[in-house]
């Protein structure tokens, strides 16, 4: 006789054939492989920064070193240019709030449009990185287990991603890891996202990396005042050059104005739904 199948263990053949490929559960380990990554990318960005490694992005520092820089780039263009794109790619995959500087040192080493070019591509790669990697991990899981709220939240963002994306490039007060996962969790398509990160990033890549290219300007006027500020008998004459004596009011404004410039097409497109 055989023995028949115990029905909390195996069922039968039959049975089996007609529950499919979609009846067996996928192991739990394929799911932690799938959050591994933006576990692992978190983990480095929390311990450089906690260990301290973006004083080494600090303006004062990075002048220091111009004049070595820019004898490093002399001595090979193509071959400083690949560097600075990959350190550039790393920063912005790790997530360290170094934008800014970079693109600045970029300007700096390579002059305006080349310093602005490279800086727009590493920050576009570093931007899709990380965007693939919240995708893969988090965005389905947290959208299928989020609330009604953020379901519509998340489907108004992909009905107007390009015009969402690019504000979020374009206004200087928002984290750039949380532009780059954002999208992500929101269930942007990839080229939504690529496109309009190259679009939003491109003006402020050109402001701060022209103001890289004219950086002994502001070198010269800050040694300029603190030698006044000696000679009138100063006590806080060694203040550090920031990246305030770089990002104006003037810039901020300008930056202001193109993203509500690109908000623009949304709230035509809000203001039809209403009227028809």
């Amino acid at each position: 006789m055989s023995t028949p199948p115990r029905p909390d263990r195996d069922p039968p053949p039959a049975a089996r054939e007609e529950a499919g490929p979609e009846a067996v559960a996928a192991p739990a380990w394929r799911g932690w492989l799938r959050v591994l990554p933006l576990v692992a990318l978190v983990a480095v960005s929390i311990g450089l920064l906690v260990g301290g490694f973006t004083r080494w992005f600090s303006l004062d520092q990075l002048l220091a070193s111009r004049a070595y820089a820019k004898a490093w780039v002399a001595e090979g263009f193509w071959r400083a240019y690949a560097c600075a794109y990959l350190a550039y790619v790393a920063t912005v995959v790790v997530s360290l709030p170094v934008s800014v500087v970079m693109t600045t040192l970029c300007g700096f080493l390579f002059g305006p449009v080349a310093g602005a070019l490279v800086s727009i591509s590493a920050a576009t790669t570093g931007a899709v990185v990380v965007f693939s990697i919240g995708r893969t991990a988090a965005g389905e899981v947290l959208l299928r287990r989020a609330g009604s709220r953020l379901g519509r939240l998340a489907e108004g963002f992909r009905r107007d991603a390009f015009s969402y994306v690019m504000v979020l490039r374009l206004l200087p007060v928002f984290p750039f890891w949380m532009t780059n996962l954002a999208p992500a969790i929101f269930g942007v398509r990839l080229r939504t996202f690529a496109l309009a990160t190259l679009i939003g990033i491109s003006p402020g890549a050109f402001i701060y990396a022209s103001a890289g290219a004219g950086v002994e300007t502001v070198v010269a006027a800050h040694q300029a005042a603190k030698e006044a500020c000696l000679v009138a008998g100063g006590i806080a004459c060694d203040a550090a050059l920031s990246l305030r004596a770089i990002v104006t009011p003037q810039l901020v404004a300008t930056l202001l104005g193109l993203g509500a410039l690109a908000l623009m097409p949304v709230a035509w497109r809000r203001w039809r739904r209403k009227t028809t």
